[in-house]
């Protein structure tokens, strides 16, 4: 299943929306932050949804402009969608946890290095979402889209406080 397919779908619940429309929405939300969004797969998703029945072409206009309305297959299948990725707990795919699990394949320097430039990272992205927070109504989303930034905000603080107890461990020897 993806993430896309149902904010694709989902943009849709309102009204038709051409490609444009449908991205800028998704900006406007940050979903290129919190759900993994390539802009560019929107334009192909709407053409493929539309091939399979779940939305219809309302209007073609200049450049390709083509706008989209939610079928009744669409609005089913954005409520499937929805309701199933509520109930199943799917795991996570974070690259860092990879590293994690090669860390003692660098040498204590290069661990301590490592660990500090990620910390880094981590205190700048809590402090980027925490002054994004609220931000994001001023152009149209809805409130309750800063609960993504919230927990996005939960899982750098999570990690940020793993990263600093692993520097304290790598520095008194006891990891690797």
């Amino acid at each position: 299943m993806s993430t896309t397919r149902i904010l694709i779908l989902g943009t849709l619940l309102d009204g038709p929306l051409n490609g444009y429309q449908v991205r800028r929405l998704l900006e406007t939300w940050g979903a290129d932050s919190w759900a993994n969004v390539k802009f560019g797969s929107i334009y192909h998703g709407l053409g493929k949804m539309a091939e399979e029945g779940l939305m219809e072409v309302v209007e073609t206009g200049k450049g390709g402009s083509t706008v989209y309305a939610l079928t009744d297959d669409g609005r089913f299948e954005f409520y499937r969608l929805l309701m199933s990725t509520w109930h199943e707990l799917k795991p996570i795919v974070d690259p860092f946890q990879v590293a994690v699990t090669y860390l003692d394949r660098l040498d204590r320097h290069q661990l301590v290095g490592a660990l500090q430039a990620r910390i880094e990272q981590l205190r700048l992205g809590v402090a980027t979402s925490e002054r994004a927070l609220g931000v994001k109504q001023r152009f149209g989303a809805p409130r309750h889209i800063d609960e993504n930034l919230r927990l996005n905000l939960g899982t750098l603080r999570a990690q940020l406080d793993w990263c600093e107890q692993a520097l304290t461990k790598v520095e008194n020897d006891e990891l690797p």
